[in-house]
């Protein structure tokens, strides 16, 4: 009788000890602000050697659940967008996510933020919206800076929402799909100009509380986008590239 079994997968010592530690820190064992015990105690506590501990805190941190703060021991922290969106896009990138399906997305998520931050709008908000048009009015013959205050726009209108779990949803897709910016400018010369006007119009919406047209507005201008894209011979269908920003962290 010949028996065929699966090889088993077993995790590395460092992979046990960050997923312990990763599981103490959801649960809450560890707290926000917590200082983790130093490297030999942890060594000693879980059986293995302070190289093999350091390994399995390399996760963590890569993670953004711990971080030095100074010459201190590293601490428990609560990851941001910062931590998480680069991962995620990195993760888009290599499964060559397309134009298509990253306009899609935002056609969703946009018009709905834009909605959403009428409804829960506040002057600081309103104030910061219109200080990225000023600026960006100054600078619709520079694509490069064009494509940086879209991004900041629309994680303006998205910070407005005072959602967490649509903020981090929406920024990945966000900053990749803005970044198509920097190819398209070039391209198509009107684009910063329709843009601005696009982004005109939602502010104004923003700042009246009119959630209504503030989501008429996002979805027009998410749709001339496409049409955009498609006047200056882009594929929809084509792979996005790595934004500069997530390339050099």
């Amino acid at each position: 009788m010949s028996l065929q079994f699966e090889k088993l997968n077993v995790p590395s010592a460092y992979q046990v000890v960050s997923r312990e530690l990763r599981r103490m820190i959801l649960n809450g064992a560890l707290k926000t602000g917590d200082q983790l015990p130093t490297e030999a105690l942890l060594a000693r506590q879980f059986g293995v050697n302070r190289s093999t501990v350091r390994e399995g805190i390399r996760q963590l941190e890569n993670e953004g659940l711990v971080r030095r703060e100074g010459r201190k021991r590293l601490c428990v922290t609560v990851p941001d967008q910062r931590d998480l969106a680069p991962r995620v896009i990195r993760t888009m990138v290599m499964h060559q996510v397309t134009f298509r399906e990253l306009w899609e997305a935002a056609l969703v998520l946009e018009p709905a933020c834009a909605s959403l931050c009428a409804d829960n709008r506040s002057d600081e908000q309103v104030a910061a919206l219109e200080t990225n048009l000023q600026r960006t009015r100054h600078v619709l013959d520079d694509a490069r800076q064009c494509t940086e205050l879209d991004t900041e726009y629309h994680g303006l209108v998205a910070e407005g929402v005072h959602n967490k779990a649509l903020l981090l949803s929406r920024e990945p897709v966000g900053v990749l799909l803005y970044s198509a910016f920097d190819r398209l400018c070039p391209l198509l010369p009107q684009a910063s100009g329709r843009m601005l006007r696009a982004h005109e119009q939602v502010a104004k919406a923003i700042a009246e509380g009119n959630s209504a047209k503030a989501e008429l507005w996002m979805r027009k201008h998410i749709i001339d986008f496409r049409r955009g894209w498609e006047m200056a011979s882009l594929s929809l269908d084509l792979p996005v590239d790595l934004p500069r920003v997530v390339a050099d962290t």
